[in-house]
């Protein structure tokens, strides 16, 4: 699949204002300075379609992006440190929780995971929450090409240990390197398989 066409349709702040389209979503998120601003950016091949910063918690309201006119790349706030006020950071928790136990049209999530540093609590904390409310995820590993592939495997088996203890299995995963351009192809080839899924099911349901 080619991404010729991506349309920002403005930052949602309430969770009344998120479309209604029928197109399915799938949405990224993480820990904070995690990666996935410069991910989003290399995914859609777009230099600054999201804002890539080195504070944390810049991300603070629900993102959506338009692509090929048939499917939507949301941009998630991030979880974890933000130097945001306490205020603001409770109202992008709950904007960005009603959103993801919520949304019927939200297919997959991309839970990045910064590989150097392995899982944290809150990751954990997460997944639990995502199993409890069926949400259907997968695990992106970041920043590959910033430690010695030995250290990666060893990291990686880590948090398959960690995940299984509370999934009993390990969701599909991947690994990225934005330097080394590894990982864009197979992540975009997940999106299409699933977006032929879900036309599929739309069509027999109408």
């Amino acid at each position: 699949m080619k991404i010729f066409s991506v349309k920002f349709e403005g930052s949602k702040i309430q969770s009344n204002q998120l479309f209604l389209y029928n197109f399915p979503e799938y949405a990224f998120i993480g820990r904070s300075n995690v990666g996935k601003s410069s991910l989003i950016n290399w995914i859609t091949n777009r230099r600054k379609l999201a804002k890539v910063s080195s504070t944390p918690g810049r991300t603070q309201f629900v993102n959506p992006f338009l692509i090929n006119h048939k499917w939507y790349l949301i941009d998630l706030p991030g979880y974890g440190y933000s130097s945001i006020c306490q205020n603001k950071k409770d109202q992008t928790q709950k904007l960005m929780m009603d959103y993801i136990f919520y949304r019927k049209n939200l297919v997959n999530i991309f839970l990045l995971i910064d590989s150097r540093i392995c899982m944290q609590k809150l990751d954990l904390y997460f997944i639990q929450k995502l199993k409890i409310f069926q949400i259907h995820f997968c695990i992106v590993f970041t920043k590959t090409d910033k430690i010695h592939p030995m250290i990666l495997n060893k990291n990686i088996d880590f948090c398959k240990n960690q995940i299984e203890r509370i999934l009993f299995s390990m969701p599909k995963y991947f690994k990225v390197s934005i330097k080394n351009r590894n990982g864009r192809d197979k992540i975009i080839q997940y999106i299409q398989n699933l977006n032929d899924i879900y036309k599929k099911n739309f069509t027999s349901k109408n």
